[in-house]
């Protein structure tokens, strides 16, 4: 990643014929010898440092090590809570998804969830499960972290419970902390760090961060009872809860004998029970902090990619929470600004638009796309008077509408009447602003948070920008569409919009 924090060491191993080659080679001189002791002495010293037996070599867990006291000092601090966290990533939609994973794990795990941000679009990119080719546990939390850096530098900070609300979860189903106040804890910052400019890299702040961010992520291994760093991703593992099944068996979906020759992949994918593995009585139980990689599942061939728990029958209470989880709605200040744009500007039935025209696959598929709305206005045209209201939401700017389908429909004012949002409109600035005053996400972790000495979080950074927030405004005024809802085939942001509709999130808000 580009000038990331901090970076994985690249495979510098020699080939053994080179080490071979070299070692029959006799000594030409005093001054090889000098250098054989040399690296003798720094081994013994680098050993006797870090207090390394023969064993810990080769142990994943760190025992004894400078890294301890970072570890220890939290734990202080944390008084016996267990935490949870992963590497969110991609677009805004696979985030939410992978939240709802999070809650869900951390409800059987019995840990404290940790809220994260809202990251960039797709800033972080897992790769591709089908494939076998997606970044690993390690390097997911390496660039998410460095991320979340880059977000608190340019003042871009938004919390995920900032814009989903999670309030009929916490605290009656889980326990959550938002990452603010857990990275103060565990960083031992200031808990106002978020508001600091001075997040250079010569700065001792960025160096506690870019500490502490390297052990979370577990590139120095896992820290006895304090970090268990994951390693299992949807190349290896399934997982599942109390389903019945025989733990550790494979998967019905493995990669195929072509892309094993192909990729030179060996990957075995075993279906293991999260609470047996990452439970009670297991090593990673005992830790104070839980870190996965990313929690992205979907279907796939007959199976699920990573996560395969969609009912808990013999578990009411995890049971419920799949069921209270499934759909989680925005915070009040987005979907009371949705409705207010319906009732106040559109001010009649109308038709909602979503047509994802520039992203991915999407650009290539504009026929397809504007021929479910032709059919749609087809349809209301007969049956109704016009003109049609038409709230469009779509990626392809106003400027470029000419030689498309919209630019048919701007033109025909006698039959289409259209509206949209926009980032500078007073409704999207004046809710932002809302936003960034309730500040939702810091109300979880408020116990912990007087621990650290601080009885406030300053929220008012000179420095600060507003959300950008004009999806989530755009979606709910689509959630009010009385006319209907026209999306785009295979778009998130449409199944999630579906989805709102469905819980009539409109006449609740």
């Amino acid at each position: 990643m580009k000038n990331a924090a901090f970076n994985l060491d690249k495979n510098t191993t020699k080939s053994s014929s080179w080490i071979k080659k070299k070692q029959t080679q006799p000594l030409k001189s005093p001054l090889s010898l000098l250098l054989i002791l040399s690296l003798f002495l720094f081994i013994f010293l680098f050993i006797s440092f870090f207090k390394i037996t023969p064993n810990s070599l080769f142990s994943k867990t760190i025992t004894n090590n400078p890294l301890i006291s970072q570890c220890s000092k939290f734990q202080t601090l944390a008084l016996g809570e267990k935490f949870l966290w992963y590497a969110p990533h991609s677009g805004f939609s696979n985030q939410l998804s992978e939240f709802k994973n999070g809650i869900l794990m951390a409800g059987i795990l019995n840990r404290t969830l940790i809220v994260p941000p809202v990251l960039d679009h797709h800033a972080v990119a897992l790769g591709s499960c089908p494939k076998f080719r997606v970044l690993g546990p390690k390097e997911i939390r390496v660039s998410v972290w460095d991320h979340v850096l880059d977000l608190v530098k340019t003042g871009r900070y938004i919390s995920m419970a900032d814009i989903i609300d999670i309030s009929s979860l916490v605290p009656s189903s889980i326990k959550a902390i938002d990452f603010r106040v857990f990275a103060s804890l565990w960083c031992n910052v200031n808990m106002d760090f978020t508001c600091s400019n001075d997040l250079n890299a010569q700065s001792s702040l960025f160096d506690s961060l870019n500490l502490c961010g390297s052990i979370l992520s577990g590139i120095h291994g896992n820290v006895d009872k304090c970090l268990y760093a994951v390693d299992e991703d949807c190349r290896t593992t399934v997982w599942t809860y109390k389903n019945g099944d025989e733990d550790r068996v494979l998967d019905s979906f493995q990669p195929d004998e072509q892309l094993k020759k192909k990729k030179k992949i060996s990957y075995v994918r075993r279906r293991q029970d999260v609470y047996k593995s990452l439970g009670p009585g297991s090593e990673a139980g005992s830790a104070t902090v839980l870190a996965f990689g990313s929690l992205f599942t979907a279907p796939y061939k007959g199976s699920e990619l990573h996560i395969d728990i969609h009912e808990a029958r013999r578990d009411q209470r995890i049971q419920s929470l799949i069921d209270n989880s499934e759909f989680l709605p925005f915070v009040p200040e987005i979907l009371n600004a949705g409705k207010k744009f319906a009732l106040e500007t559109i001010k009649a039935p109308f038709l909602c638009a979503q047509l994802r025209l520039l992203d991915g696959q999407f650009k290539n598929h504009w026929k397809a796309t504007f021929q479910g709305l032709k059919q749609k206005l087809e349809v209301l045209k007969q049956s109704g008077s016009k003109p049609i209201h038409i709230f469009v939401m779509t990626d392809l700017p106003q400027g470029n509408w000419t030689g498309s389908f919209l630019g048919d429909m701007a033109s025909e004012v006698n039959h289409f009447k259209l509206y949209f949002l926009r980032e500078e409109d007073e409704l999207v600035k004046k809710t932002a602003k809302n936003l960034a005053v309730a500040g939702h996400g810091l109300r979880f972790g408020s116990a912990l948070r007087g621990l650290n000495g601080e009885s406030k979080m300053k929220m008012n950074c000179p420095h600060q920008r507003l959300p950008d927030i004009l999806l989530y405004i755009e979606k709910s005024v689509c959630s009010c569409a009385s006319l209907g809802f026209v999306g785009t085939a295979g778009s998130t942001i449409a199944d999630s919009i579906e989805l709102m509709r469905k819980s009539d999130v409109c006449s609740k808000s």
